[in-house]
This record gives C-alpha cells, structure tokens and sequence, in this order.
C-alpha cells in the first residue's frame, strides 16, 4: 500500500512540475486567507528539530525506565518506535538533502522577487534548497511512524500529514512539486526503515 502511496506522490509531484508557478502565483494572491492565515500558525509544527528532540526523548526516558524498573511490552514499543522514527529521519534525510544538492531550486519567493526559476545541478549553495520539502518528508515520516503503530486511524494521520505539507506550498513556502516528492520521499524512508530494521513493528499491510 504505502509503495502505491509513494508512486502517487512522485508522479503528483511531476506533474505539479508544469504548473508550479502558477500555482504559486495563485497562493501568493490568496495569503489572506482563513485557510492560509491557519498556516502561518501552525507550519511550524511540521519542522524536523522538535520531532527529533520529542522522539529521543521518548526513546531516552523509555531506556530510563527499563533499566530502572522492569521492561513492558508498552515499554519497549514506544523505545523502538521511537528510536525508529529517529532513523527514518536520519535516512530520509540523506536522500533529501543528496537530492537538494543535485537538483539545487530556488524558492518560489526567489521567482516572485527576483525572476529566479529553475534548477541548478551540483550546488552547495544555502539558497537552492527548495526541492524537495524536507517539512513534507518529516510528516510523512511521522504519519508512517503513527499508522504502524495505530493503524486503525492510518487514514487520519495521512491526511494531517498532506495538510502540514501542502500548507508548504499554499503559504509560498515551497513549490506543489517540492512537497509531493518530500512526501514520497518520508513514505519510503520511514517503510524500509521499519522494514529492514524494526521487522517487529511492520505491521502486514506496509
């Protein structure tokens, strides 16, 4: 299920190639919107860093206690689930970022501002970071972390999951294309993670 879910993505996301920058002239003039007013607020809790700190904190304080008193089933889910969620961002990463520096992409308000559209190969440059949306990875990694281990609400973490990215694009932010390949990207690093390294996690479905 979760490959067919990742297949959608990138081919969502190579489509949204070709209206890119329609769609974002399109976002740019409705910023003051209730929907997009709701964004402002709440992009931010899509950020990497918190989720990061969160999951080894977790995966910490569940080591704590099993060390200090005895080891639960509830216990040692909530460390391994923890301390893969932390892997997934760790591999998501690397393809993300290998992907920012061979397909180095100026952000929308760079083409709005300054006429700058485009790829530019091989870059170490700060400002080409637009493509893929590392927000987008990072709650597809959490949405797939979530349905693994509560898989009767999969489609409600999905769902949140594609709203925090497509804020990304409706608030300027990133390109429509940006955040479909950030969440295929999330889908696939948090599933082999899972897969090949917490087998016990997998639920049969992934």
């Amino acid at each position: 299920m979760l490959i067919g879910l990742a297949l959608i993505f990138l081919v969502a996301g190579a489509l949204c190639l070709k209206i890119d920058r329609q769609a974002a002239n399109y976002f740019r003039e409705h910023l003051n919107r209730p929907l997009w007013q709701i964004g402002f607020k709440v992009t931010d809790w899509a950020k990497g860093g918190p989720w990061i700190i969160g999951a080894l904190l977790v995966y910490l304080a569940m080591q704590a206690l099993i060390e200090w008193s005895r080891e639960t089933a509830l216990l040692r889910a909530m460390s391994d689930y923890s301390l893969a969620l932390l892997a997934s961002f760790v591999v998501g990463s690397v393809v993300l970022h290998g992907i920012k520096i061979f397909l180095g992409r100026r952000r929308p308000r760079d083409d709005a501002e300054h006429g700058l559209y485009g790829f530019k190969y091989f870059t170490w440059e700060l400002q080409y970071d637009s493509f893929p949306s590392g927000h987008s990875m990072t709650v597809f990694c959490v949405a797939v972390e979530l349905s693994a281990a509560l898989p009767a609400f999969t489609l409600l973490w999905l769902l949140v999951a594609l709203f925090f990215a497509l804020m990304r694009a409706f608030l300027t932010t990133h390109f429509l294309s940006d955040v479909m390949v950030g969440a295929a990207i999330g889908i696939l690093a948090t599933r082999e993670t899972l897969i090949y390294a917490f087998p016990q996690l997998v639920p049969a479905w992934f």
